[in-house]
């Protein structure tokens, strides 16, 4: 950030704190022992599925110039949505083998994973799937706690602020203690209890990220992201790659 950020702006009175997007990976990167980055549709679901089946996933900038030649050694890059093989399509991860080793890139969730590694925060990707087993592990490891949802881009590649990100958040702060929580993380907490309430999968299907899914005929990771707790898996950065903690 080129300004100093103000000290109301910081939530430093909370051990539970929520900023968006780049911008916030950043602040908290640098003020908490643990980041959690929280894209919903599609790069933390993705993370969480190929986690849960023993792979492990490096988070790569979409500006990545040459990503082949970039890729470690065993590391395999995923495809582009639609291809054949793995790709950043949860769907396309359900059968992926154990120790598959697999380059994600992502504009969003990958993106800031690569921001906030080697800043010393303790850095797990979480989404509704794997929410409360992420807030659990987050607070083994010790506070502050900061959650970034993602949020997606508008055309000018400013931040476009995404509702599922949020639910996700949410999610995930709602299995944090209450008086620990910033007003901010109480209030995504609160938008999550509100879509559980509707339910889950209605409410990402006609968020607009979720349109823009099913529109592609992406269902199918829609229904995937929505499983709220589905998972046990807990994908923390260890050298250099998202793996089960």
């Amino acid at each position: 950030m080129s300004e100093p950020v103000r000290p109301e702006h910081r939530q430093c009175d909370y051990l539970v704190r929520v900023e968006w997007g780049r911008e916030g990976a950043a602040l908290l990167a640098a003020e908490c022992a643990v980041v959690i980055v929280v894209d919903v549709l599609s790069f933390s679901t993705a993370v969480d599925v190929a986690v849960g089946r023993g792979g492990a996933v490096l988070p790569m900038r979409c500006r990545d110039g040459d990503r082949e030649r970039a890729l470690p050694p065993g590391v395999r890059l995923a495809g582009p949505r639609g291809g054949p093989g793995p790709t950043l399509s949860p769907a396309s991860l359900v059968g992926l083998p154990a120790g598959t080793r697999l380059g994600l890139p992502s504009p969003n969730g990958a993106t800031l994973c690569a921001s906030v590694a080697g800043t010393g925060a303790v850095l797990l990707a979480g989404c509704l799937r794997n929410a409360s087993a992420v807030a659990g592990a987050a607070q083994a490891f010790g506070g502050p706690i900061g959650i970034v949802p993602a949020g997606e881009r508008w055309p000018d590649d400013t931040m476009r602020v995404a509702a599922e990100d949020a639910i996700g958040a949410g999610a995930i702060a709602v299995a944090l203690p209450t008086a620990e929580r910033s007003p901010e993380a109480d209030l995504v907490a609160a938008q999550f209890t509100a879509a559980r309430d509707r339910n889950l999968a209605e409410v990402l299907g006609v968020t607009a990220s979720g349109r823009e899914l099913r529109a592609g005929g992406y269902a199918a990771d829609v229904a995937l992201a929505s499983a709220y707790d589905a998972s046990s898996a807990v994908p923390r950065l260890h050298e250099g790659m998202l793996q089960d903690a």
